[in-house]
């Protein structure tokens, strides 16, 4: 094999239809950086690089919507008590990001995704049902085979999410200006109304349900809603991070040091033959 054949290969294994880069040029899905900057908004470009086209001015506002709903919940949310924890451990600020994102998993960070797969279940069985019948299976199978918690649904901390009704009322704005469907929404709702009825009381959304909505209205697959919810979440995880490096905190615990663990093993024993 030539040469030239090998750099055909290598440069084929490592293909790729986002960047074009090369000494003194820079593109993103086709478009120079040099027309980007100054341009386009940080959310718009996480469209382009995505989805391969910039968006629609009300489609980027949705997806500013809801990253900037999602950037933070204080050191509640164990993601921002790992980035402090971290730093006071000696991390510097990537680590501390790092080990702080990696916790964003299907318990901390996964609701969003799951919450559109929730969805899309919904979707599919009310196109041979009626939709709060469909909503009433899809419960049903989602928990059966996965969890008795709903994602998106509920919060363990806030009896009404206050993130969610200012969400949905721009995804009413679009489905009116027919910018989006609006066929999520409803199916989202159709659960709260389902869940309403077999608990006797509202079981109101959240913000991953909400966002949820947002980005299964926009069209993006369910695994992307976590990546997103990933690069929203960065934002409070380097802001608390980046605090907590002017605090004099070493070692710092998930509790201050006065609040002792509760110990749950055996009684003090002596070992046989301990002198």
């Amino acid at each position: 094999m030539s040469e030239t054949e090998l750099r055909e290969q290598a440069a084929h294994w490592w293909r790729t239809s986002i960047c074009d880069i090369a000494p003194g040029r820079i593109a993103y899905r086709g478009y120079p950086i040099e027309d980007l900057i100054g341009q386009i908004s940080f959310p718009a470009m996480i469209w382009l690089m995505l989805r391969g086209e910039l968006p629609l001015p009300a489609q980027e506002k949705l997806l500013q919507a809801a990253l900037v709903a999602s950037v933070d919940h204080g050191p509640h949310a164990p993601s921002i008590a790992i980035a402090q924890m971290a730093v006071s451990c000696g991390l510097p600020l990537n680590g501390a990001m790092a080990s702080a994102i990696n916790t964003l998993d299907d318990v901390h960070g996964g609701a969003g995704e799951q919450a559109i797969e929730l969805y899309e279940d919904v979707l599919r069985r009310s196109e041979t049902a009626e939709t709060d019948r469909a909503a009433n299976d899809a419960i049903d199978q989602f928990i059966a085979i996965r969890s008795k918690y709903l994602p998106g649904f509920g919060h363990r901390f806030h009896p009404v999410d206050p993130r969610a009704a200012p969400l949905l009322v721009l995804v009413d704005a679009a489905v009116g200006e027919g910018v989006v469907s609006g066929h999520y929404a409803s199916a989202a709702r159709a659960i709260e109304r389902v869940m309403q009825r077999r608990k006797g009381k509202l079981i109101p959304m959240n913000i991953d349900g909400a966002t949820a909505v947002i980005y299964g209205e926009l069209g993006f697959a369910a695994p992307l809603a976590r990546g997103i919810f990933c690069l929203s979440r960065a934002v409070g995880i380097l802001a608390h991070a980046w605090e907590q490096t002017g605090r004099k905190d070493r070692n710092k615990g998930p509790m201050p040091k006065q609040f002792a663990y509760k110990y749950e093993g055996q009684p003090k024993r002596r070992l046989a033959g301990a002198p």
